[in-house]
């Protein structure tokens, strides 16, 4: 299986406090040793843009994104639990149609009040 990490977890494992770093490298390396280890609380994502990302708890409140298939293991972000799945909700994996590179793609949705034009009748 292959193993890799996104800059994305590089950025965001940055902004944590050493502590949650210490715990987020220790449940990295597990994932890279055995990512079927049944220890590995995997849960997948049903509302994410894109498909096959689960959420990695690392602690009580910490959650690791990985996007997971048959043959790869990405991490992808890191934070507490709530921001973690906003943040994986918003986003999908895409080939990049030049280099050919996979890119984390965030998904951004705009409402907008549309003006219904209607007709007044008048005498």
């Amino acid at each position: 299986m292959n193993f890799r990490i996104a800059d994305t977890l590089t950025d965001s494992l940055a902004k944590l406090t050493g502590e949650e770093q210490k715990a987020v490298k220790t449940t990295a390396f597990d994932l890279q040793i055995n990512p079927a280890n049944p220890g590995m609380s995997f849960h997948k994502l049903d509302h994410a843009k894109g498909a096959n990302f689960w959420s990695v708890r690392v602690s009580c409140n910490i959650r690791l994104i990985v996007h997971r298939t048959d043959a790869s293991l990405l991490l992808c972000y890191v934070d507490h639990h709530d921001t973690a799945y906003r943040c994986a909700e918003r986003r999908k994996l895409e080939t990049h149609p030049t280099t050919g590179v996979a890119q984390l793609v965030e998904v951004r949705e705009t409402v907008r009040k549309i003006a219904i034009p209607y007709n007044v009748e008048t005498e």
